[in-house]
This record gives C-alpha cells, structure tokens and sequence, in this order.
C-alpha cells in the first residue's frame, strides 16, 4: 500500500513545485512591468556610446542633509552627480531642471528622484556642463531617497 501511495504523491508533488517555480517567475514578471528599471545613460554618437546623465543638486528644502542624501542616492544608481549647494529661499516643490534641452534625460532623472513628469522644467543654460539639475524642496522628506 505505501508504494501506491507513493506512486500517487509523487506527481502532485512535482506539478506543486512547478507551480511554485511559476508563481515565483509570474511575480517577477508583473514587478518588472509595474517598476521598470531606470538606466542613468543616454543614448551617446557611435563614437562614444552610451554616456552617462550628469547633473547638480540644489538643497532649497530647509532640510539639514537632504542634498547629501540624494546625491549619495543617485550616485548608487550610477548617475553622475558634479556640484551639491544650498540655496536659502525655500522651494515649494521638489523638480527637475532640464539644462541642455534633453528632455529624456531630464525625465530619468525626475524618475529616479521620484519627481513627477510635470515638474521637468526646461531652463537651458549653456554655461552648466550638466544635463539637469535636481532643485529639492519642501517636500524633499517624501521623496524615495529621504523617506525614513
């Protein structure tokens, strides 16, 4: 009787631990999806390649450390981050500077912060050697990189 009843379990044994393997495959799908990586490179000529998204970070939140925090945030996600500084009017709202014109930068950028699409703001200026600058405001506490 206990070979039959081995002969019996086995199989619902192997289709359980396949079902298992496909939940497990099905959830990784549906996160992927739903939080697509964010590359922090554009596309470069064929004689540079792909080149990575520069910009500067602005502290305008009144917040002690929160231009620090971001920046030590977008670095780990490989963005290039060359200036950090403070700026003493406080800003309403956390946004995105576009520097040269290049909104698909500027919009990985605001998606890597966690600022919305409709806070890139163009405001090109030649004299920046960035793509976009970070201007953190007010609401700084809720975004990805200072949340608690």
């Amino acid at each position: 009787m206990t070979a039959l009843r081995r002969s019996v379990l086995g199989p619902w044994l192997a289709i359980g631990l396949l079902a298992a393997v496909v939940l497990v495959l099905l959830s990784a799908l549906v996160w992927r999806v739903l939080n697509p990586p964010l590359l922090p490179y554009v596309v470069g000529t064929e004689d540079t390649g792909p080149v990575v998204i520069q910009c500067d970070i602005v502290n305008a939140s009144g917040i002690t450390g929160a231009g620090r925090a971001m920046m030590t945030y977008l670095r780990e996600r490989g963005f290039d981050v060359v200036e950090l500084s403070t700026s003493s009017p406080v800003q309403k709202t956390s946004s995105i500077l576009d520097r040269v014109g290049d909104r698909p930068s500027a919009l990985r950028l605001a998606g890597a912060v966690g600022v919305a699409d409709s806070l890139v703001v163009p405001m090109i200026d030649s004299m920046l050697f960035v793509r976009a600058s970070v201007i953190l405001g007010a609401d700084a506490s809720a975004l990805p990189a200072l949340a608690p």
